[in-house]
């Protein structure tokens, strides 16, 4: 392990940097108190995973902040409501902190219903919720009944866990509804696609993919989703999981209730797409049909953009790449894309990863790799600096950390616009790395030499 004065000697377990010591990763744990982690908490973990559901209404039981920190949390793009995008509040005060907040939860839920007319109603409990006591489940429950739709408490205080236990609070939120639905006429040759959350069109790309391979999506979990389809999930044959930390658990939930296997994939990145799509067709194998078509479709997906990719990779060789992101197993897919296109990488981190995915990680990466859990800005701007990266690929909060640092930055989270799955999400993340790092700007900004020895950045304070 590293263990320097830059890092606080609670996390020295959660840094390590690969062929210097044998690997022993600290992980799946709380964050450390002071290391002002870039993890969200247990509610934001939830609201990620339940926001794209476009006919739903999503009502925030807690202070304004709560519904203000993560309105519009998503891209999420929508094929027709667009319910989601609007941010509802009960917006509790100290009058509710004092006497309890059900009677305005109650109203809040009654008069939004009327309004809106949504499908389903999701309704989250937040950090104050948790304190005062709420019985948010007696009070959905009797909504429910009165208003005839399903109102589904969401039990996501956000002081009681991470970001991961917000997930499972959205998994559990979404297992009320999987198996209410009608069946009758779904294909046996069919896949609900779980963790795919349509922030630039992914989902819609990704199940034209199905559509010419023979296989019918039932439901997208949760990107341009609709309450209907999600209670009709366990008619389908397979369950495809693309966002494994988000969604895994749903997945051994439904495997366990309805006896529908589940397969992980990445639909990032030429190799893992194609493999994913050819995982999926060779499933289905009685069908011989799907995988003609799978073939085919893969071959003449890929011709499009190889040309492309190609200059890409003539002018990126040799560049170095940093990874932070939410879930591990989307590292894995970058690091295959930045090596295909000729980069290194030199810093990989997530902020939910667990020990298979710590050693996947430290199998793929060369020596001299740093590997982060739950890191924190001045660690990523440390070694975003000593390893001399070129670009930094993450999300919202690690923006501002690639350009102080003066090198490019990746936006792969979930408030980019641009489709970033699939093959033509390939050529479209090729041609940003591209822009971004071959950028004539970074001329004139680049990583000051005197930061290597600056004693402020040694000792953390930077």
């Amino acid at each position: 392990m590293i263990t320097d004065l830059k890092i606080l000697k609670e996390r020295e377990r959660q840094v390590y940097l690969k062929g210097e010591e044998p690997f022993d990763m600290k992980c799946d744990v709380k964050s450390t108190a002071g290391s002002v982690s870039q993890r969200a908490c247990v509610f934001c973990g939830s609201r990620v995973v339940l926001y794209p559901v476009a006919d739903a209404l999503h009502l925030v039981h807690g202070p304004i902040g709560c519904a203000a920190y993560t309105w519009d949390i998503r891209g999420a793009l929508s094929s027709g409501p667009e319910l989601h995008r609007k941010s509802f509040s009960t917006d509790l005060t100290e009058k509710e902190v004092i006497f309890g907040g059900e009677k305005k939860l109650y109203q809040a839920l009654n008069e939004l219903i009327e309004k809106h007319s949504p499908k389903a109603a999701f309704v989250y409990s937040t950090c104050i919720v948790g304190i005062i006591g709420d019985d948010v489940g007696a009070v959905a429950k009797r909504v429910a009944k009165e208003k005839d739709i399903p109102v589904i408490p969401v039990h996501s205080e956000g002081f009681k866990g991470t970001k991961k236990d917000g997930y499972q609070a959205a998994c559990t939120a979404l297992l009320k509804l999987v198996g209410k639905g009608d069946i009758k006429g779904i294909s046996k040759t069919s896949i609900n696609i779980l963790g795919e959350f349509n922030i630039g069109g992914e989902a819609w790309m990704i199940t034209e993919y199905y559509k010419k391979m023979g296989v019918e999506v039932v439901s997208v979990l949760t990107g341009d989703s609709r309450i209907e389809n999600i209670k009709k999930a366990h008619g389908a044959s397979l369950n495809v999981v693309q966002c494994s930390g988000s969604m895994l658990y749903l997945a051994k939930k439904m495997e366990e209730e309805y006896g529908i296997p589940f397969i992980r994939v990445s639909y990032f990145g030429l190799e893992d797409t194609s493999k994913a799509l050819y995982d999926v067709a060779s499933i289905f194998k009685d069908n011989t049909d799907v995988m003609e078509k799978t073939k085919i479709l893969v071959k003449e997906e890929v011709l499009k953009i190889y040309e492309d990719l190609l200059f890409y990779k003539k002018h990126l060789t040799g560049k170095r790449a940093a990874i932070y992101v939410g879930g591990a197993f989307k590292a894995f897919s970058l690091i295959k894309a930045l090596k295909f296109l000729g980069m290194k990488t030199v810093l990989v981190g997530s902020q939910t990863g667990n020990d298979e995915d710590y050693e996947i990680l430290r199998d793929m990466c060369d020596d001299g790799t740093v590997i982060l859990d739950d890191s924190n800005p001045i660690e990523l701007s440390k070694y975003i600096v000593e390893k001399k990266a070129d670009l930094f690929i993450g999300g919202v909060k690690e923006r501002p950390i690639a350009y102080k640092m003066g090198i490019g930055f990746c936006d792969h989270n979930h408030e980019r616009k641009t489709p970033l799955a699939g093959f033509k999400g390939m050529y479209n993340f090729a041609d940003e790395v591209y822009s971004t790092v071959m950028s004539p700007v970074w001329k004139f900004c680049p990583i000051r030499p005197e930061l290597y020895d600056n004693p402020f950045l040694k000792r953390g304070i930077l």
